[in-house]
């Protein structure tokens, strides 16, 4: 689970490294702005600016897509067994409410 949780960590922190220091060296903002930026970006939120530049913009573009994704893999890599195991109690749950209910039928037969 720590490990899960690191790697999930990594990834995120990697997404927004990176962003912030390509709008910082594309767009001249201090490190501040870009972190803000990106950090909308990734949690679909919504940039409250948009770049100035054409190379800004199609850099914000590529950036939104890999850090939702980013943002989304993290987190199904991390809470994913949590969801599969609840999956199973489901599943078994439903298993022996159905052979209930078929031995119930057939004792009214």
């Amino acid at each position: 689970m720590y490990r899960r949780a690191a790697y999930s960590l990594i990834l995120i922190a990697s997404v927004l490294l990176i962003g912030t220091l390509a709008f910082h060296y594309i767009e001249w903002y201090s490190y501040v702005d870009p972190f803000y930026f990106v950090s909308m970006l990734a949690t679909a939120q919504g940039p409250s600016f948009t770049p100035a530049t054409a190379l800004g913009k199609i850099v914000a573009s590529i950036i939104a897509f890999v850090s939702v994704g980013g943002v989304v893999v993290s987190l199904i890599f991390l809470f994913g067994p949590f969801f599969g195991y609840l999956f199973s109690i489901g599943a078994r749950k439903f298993d022996e409410d159905e052979r209930k209910l078929i031995k119930y039928t057939e004792n009214d037969i």
